[in-house]
């Protein structure tokens, strides 16, 4: 599944995790050049563009990006549209601009609700049959997994163990919850199980993606990279983006993209 294309950059907290938790890939950019700039060469699945509270110009400014997205040779569809609730009524007579909208700050269910409705009209978006994470495909009906277009030698409990990581990326497991939820609670063996178990995974990954299982000191596992949102109060203490940095934020890979699968990707496609 190709990102979302999110403005403006950087989005607002709540959409960021509400797109993640309903598990998108997505970009941010800050004009529609960047968007062009930045755009997969298999096009962006849909947006969301979100007028900000309180912030004068926020709405005409989002209205002006949704126009340049319908007016593009191919216009972008579909594309959802955030407004807090004293701007409502400036979206009269404008319902050609974007196909369905919420409020500014709604829940992961209502993102993910609003956005699947949409896909449903386009045929695109995520489908729950393949769980993707960089170059790794794991087919849930199958129980096949591949890694960069070359299929993984698994055993079933390792194609469980790590398809159970996969699914809660970033998320820290003791190797006692480990057992009791991949290996079911009437399972007698030790912790030990767990390591031998991760060892053989990082093995088959090779060396080059054995990172993707990270050991937590004292604690136990946990897949992939950690997404972490500091609060407001925090953000003072955030250091700035320097001139090297890139010029829009990047979904960081922390929750699984999906779509549905035929046979396993190839080394050449996009993964996510």
């Amino acid at each position: 599944m190709e990102p979302l294309l999110i403005f403006p950059d950087p989005p607002p907290a709540w959409l960021s995790s509400a797109l993640d938790g309903a598990g998108y890939p997505w970009q941010a950019v800050a004009s529609i050049a960047l968007a062009a700039r930045h755009e997969p060469e298999d096009g962006w699945t849909g947006a969301v563009v979100t007028a900000e509270e309180d912030v004068d110009g926020s709405l005409a400014a989002c209205l002006a990006f949704c126009r340049s997205l319908r007016k593009r040779e191919s216009p972008l569809q579909p594309l959802l549209l955030a407004v807090p609730r004293a701007e409502l009524a400036a979206l009269d007579f404008r319902e050609d601009l974007f196909d369905d909208f919420v409020l500014f700050g709604s829940s992961v269910a209502e993102v993910d609700a609003r956005l699947a409705h949409l896909f449903r009209r386009t045929g695109r978006g995520k489908q729950h049959d393949l769980i993707i994470y960089g170059p790794l495909a794991l087919n849930l009906e199958t129980y096949q997994a591949a890694l960069g277009g070359r299929p993984l030698d698994l055993t079933f409990m390792e194609y469980e163990l790590l398809r159970f990581l996969a699914a809660h990326p970033g998320k820290v497991f003791t190797r006692e919850a480990l057992l009791s939820r991949v290996w079911g609670y009437e399972y007698y063996g030790g912790a030990r199980t767990v390591d031998v178990h991760i060892r053989r995974l990082r093995a088959k990954l090779g060396e080059e993606h054995a990172h993707l299982i990270d050991t937590v000191r004292s604690v136990g596992y946990r897949f992939g990279a950690v997404r972490w949102l500091p609060s407001k109060s925090d953000e003072g203490a955030r250091p700035r983006s320097g001139p090297g940095d890139p010029a829009s934020s990047t979904w960081s890979s922390s929750s699984p993209s999906t779509s549905s699968w035929t046979s396993p990707p190839s080394s050449s496609g996009r993964s996510s």
